[in-house]
């Protein structure tokens, strides 16, 4: 479409407005509602030649945050989210990284006349931009929920046909993360559906972060890096280490689960386009070794950091094990590189993720609930990775063997590594060529 072709359509509806003015006197439109609705004649008309693009760079490493639906669900309101930015400072998790708080379904109230959507009165009575504007103020980012369906998971209104409407409130009240979810979408395309709300945001011109939710039923994954910045590559997460959730039409996963969902999926993971296997449970109810397990194993496949816990409850353990820098670098390392599992013998696998400077990330996780002693002879293993061209030859070349729990070296690659993992745990290490 022309810029002559724009100008002339917003010429028609220009006179379209002043026509409704003059016949609706008895009830007539306020002037910001008609300038609100003149704008978005104009914002659509000229998106349409706008060069297609998601917002580039915004997740050059894998995002890490918090979110309200694994603990609160559709029980939230805006001193929930204002609480949670605090503590996010308060524990030390800003600090240490997370920086979106991202709140989930149920905070929608109604579209207006003009089909725009508003927070519910009731939960937010302040308002997104008064909210968003507060977490902002604590060097934090503000996240919300919506749905490609014409209602979102819980029932409320959704995006579906409203996308460029919605993108432009995002923008208003200074949203800077969105997920969007795959709700009551019978009949829609997903590439399409999520490439019209990637189209909207851009048109509106304010960076947002996009996270596509679509549960890995139409591989995201071999579409996604044009048009969002991480997928969802299975169903919902459950807060249980090795089990199912069945709800009948549908099911939760347990992390284990969730684990063997990746197989295959780490070519098409890097930086600013990410494979997300569901928020994290830390703290929702596992044991400690689980907890630290599934953390461990989220920061090995290069995955979102989206924790789901309640922090003003948070205990000591589940504080130190999402704030363990050491093992969250592995997680955030600029070669942005997923881990891949080397071995698996007796319930015990031996994951390496290739990092930058030549270093290796490491983790042996024990997927038995007994304690399982393993032994590694370096000198008799070589790892390669095809996709990242790295490998480690230890026999040529010996590594520093740094535990990342312990938070102490513990050795070299030259002496044969022989210990217990705990079950349902994991030991953790970062080589480092010895120079």
């Amino acid at each position: 479409m022309s810029a002559q072709s724009i100008s002339s359509k917003v010429s028609s509806h220009l006179y379209y407005l002043k026509f409704l003015k003059r016949i609706n006197m008895n009830h007539l439109w306020p002037i910001a509602a008609l300038s609100k609705c003149l704008f978005i004649l104009i914002f659509t008309y000229s998106s349409n030649i706008i060069l297609a693009q998601k917002f580039e760079n915004l997740a050059p490493t894998p995002p890490m945050g918090w979110n309200s639906w694994n603990h609160f669900a559709c029980d939230i309101n805006e001193k929930i989210i204002r609480d949670v930015a605090d503590a996010l400072v308060s524990s030390g998790m800003k600090d240490a990284g997370y920086v979106y708080v991202n709140i989930d379904d149920c905070w929608h109230g109604k579209r207006d006349s003009l089909g725009f959507i508003h927070p519910d009165p009731e939960r937010f009575p302040s308002g997104m931009k008064v909210l968003a504007d507060y977490v902002h103020s604590k060097g934090l980012k503000l996240g919300i929920y919506s749905c490609a369906g014409a209602k979102t998971c819980a029932g409320y209104p959704a995006g579906r046909g409203h996308e460029y409407q919605d993108a432009l409130t995002y923008a208003q009240w200074g949203i800077d993360y969105l997920k969007y979810d795959w709700c009551n979408t019978d009949g829609l395309n997903a590439v399409g559906s999520y490439t019209t709300m990637r189209d909207a945001l851009f048109a509106a011109g304010h960076p947002i972060v996009l996270s596509l939710c679509e549960w890995g039923n139409n591989k995201p994954w071999e579409w996604g890096a044009d048009v969002g910045h991480l997928w969802r590559t299975t169903g919902d997460i459950y807060n249980c280490f090795d089990c199912i959730k069945d709800h009948g039409t549908w099911k939760s996963w347990g992390v284990m689960y969730i684990l063997d969902m990746q197989d295959g999926l780490r070519k098409y993971a890097g930086p600013d386009h990410w494979n997300d296997p569901d928020m994290m449970e830390v703290g929702n109810g596992m044991t400690v070794n689980e907890d630290r397990a599934h953390f461990s194993m989220w920061c090995m496949l290069a995955a979102p950091l989206i924790a789901g816990n309640d922090l003003s409850k948070m205990s000591a353990d589940v504080k130190n094990i999402l704030t363990n820098r050491e093992v969250i670098a592995i997680d955030q390392d600029k070669l942005g590189v997923q881990g891949f599992k080397y071995s698996s013998k007796d319930s015990v696998e031996i994951w390496f993720k290739p990092l930058a400077n030549d270093e290796w990330a490491m983790c042996l996780l024990n997927r038995n609930s007994k304690a399982q002693e393993i032994s590694f002879d370096w000198m008799n293993e070589k790892v390669t990775d095809d996709l990242s061209r790295r490998s480690a030859n230890f026999n040529a070349v010996p590594y520093n063997l740094r535990d990342l729990w312990k938070k102490t070296d513990v050795g070299t690659t030259k002496k044969i590594l022989s210990v217990e993992i705990p079950g349902h745990d994991v030991l953790m290490f970062r080589l480092t060529k010895i120079k």
